[in-house]
């Protein structure tokens, strides 16, 4: 037995088969993820009928269409695989696991302490994270983050795969890199250079490596030797979110008194317990198909309704499309709220903490509609009820 067991689930074409839906036969055929709204023009994960034509993930798309002018391209989905591979994780840390997320469909975790509640073999743990996620997957197990993703590349469905040590991936193609984001750059200038295989990586003196491709170059040479950077477990998650669904697709003012509303209803959820948020996910369901998600991090964390809506108003600007639907949620927490700072004098302050209070304590006694304000949300609607809603007040 190794020191370290690392475990490394894989889930091949993860975020091609969420885009697929309840078209699954389109796997069988050329498809790939289409380039996304706003961003550089280059596919996403590509099918196997796709790479049979020479199409490649991060190509450019006229590239691609020109290998393969029957190419499918489906509209990307990253709100649906937010949800689907938090779904994944959140059933691996059911089985006691610490996991390291990579990417959506790839993540990792530590099975030493696991070993114990499984019969105390490898295989054990294997077995329950495949029960956890389900058959289609892929595993492997290592000693290090790398040797178990590379184990998990070349595992089949129900056969998963045990390396032992680095040395026994020597034979293995240099492309491997791609599958860490710090080395992914390297594979292709490796090819190039005629390096064609893990070993012949190895024998690699470092200092050329460092010289040619910098820190990459070192954390490659480290990869191949048996050395890894420790496992950075996920911290545990609470969701909590909120999704708004007009009667109508918006776009422009609407949209920001859409906002409005949804950092409005998330800073009352009972579930906050007066904490501030680090990070929030905005994301939306668009009218032209497909979805859109943005993940923002804020300065210093914050509970302030004002504040939060100056920071995320203007990445409503990226949406590519009217919004059908709305969604915010909660990322990341922040440290519990104190009475908050004097913007102009204490005595405001004061004011806004006594009114802050008053509404938490009716919201304890008659529940979360007991304190809401007015707000307009289409002055210039002929229909009266769309003039302005309720939504919480917080002072």
């Amino acid at each position: 037995m190794f020191a370290y067991v690392i475990v490394s689930v894989l889930l091949p074409r993860f975020e091609l088969v969420v885009a697929s839906g309840d078209r699954k036969a389109l796997l069988g055929e050329p498809a790939a993820l289409a380039p996304e709204p706003g961003k550089e023009q280059k596919i996403g994960e590509v099918s196997l009928a796709a790479e049979a034509f020479g199409v490649r993930r991060g190509m450019r798309l006229g590239e691609a269409l020109a290998r393969c002018p029957r190419l499918a391209l489906l509209p990307p989905d990253p709100l649906g695989v937010a949800d689907a591979w938090d779904a994944a994780l959140e059933r691996l840390e059911g089985i006691g696991a610490a996991v390291e997320p990579q990417r959506p469909g790839l993540a990792c975790f530590d099975a030493r302490g696991l070993l114990r509640l499984h019969g105390g073999r490898v295989e054990g743990v294997l077995d329950a994270a495949r029960a956890a996620i389900g058959a289609s997957v892929r595993l492997g197990a290592g000693p290090t983050r790398f040797v178990a993703i590379a184990a998990a590349s070349r595992a089949r469905a129900r056969r998963p795969e045990i390396v032992r040590e680095a040395s026994a991936l020597a034979g293995e193609p240099v492309g491997l890199l791609a599958l860490r984001e710090e080395t992914a750059v390297l594979a292709e200038p490796l090819e190039r250079l005629g390096i064609a295989t893990l070993g012949e990586l190895a024998a690699v003196p470092r200092a050329a490596l460092a010289d040619r491709f910098g820190p990459a170059g070192l954390l490659a040479a480290d990869l191949v030797a048996g050395s890894d950077t420790p496992l950075r477990p996920r911290p545990a998650s609470e969701r909590l979110e909120e999704t708004l669904e007009p009667p109508e697709s918006r776009s422009g003012e609407q949209l920001e008194r859409a906002l409005e509303i949804l950092i409005d209803r998330l800073l009352a959820r009972r579930e906050r317990r007066g904490r501030t948020l680090r990070a929030v996910a905005l994301s939306a369901t668009l009218v032209e198909g497909g979805t859109w998600r943005e993940r923002i991090v804020f300065r210093e964390a914050l509970a302030d309704r004002a504040r939060m809506r100056l920071a995320l108003g203007g990445h409503l600007l990226k949406l590519p499309a009217p919004a059908e639907a709305l969604r915010l949620g909660a990322e990341r927490f922040g440290p519990p709220h104190a009475t908050g700072r004097a913007l102009f004098d204490d005595g405001l302050a004061q004011r806004r903490a006594r009114l802050r209070e008053a509404v938490r304590q009716a919201r304890a006694a008659a529940g979360p509609d007991a304190a809401l304000r007015v707000l307009e949300v289409d002055p210039g609607s002929r229909i009266p009820e769309r003039r302005a809603v309720l939504t919480p007040f917080e002072g």
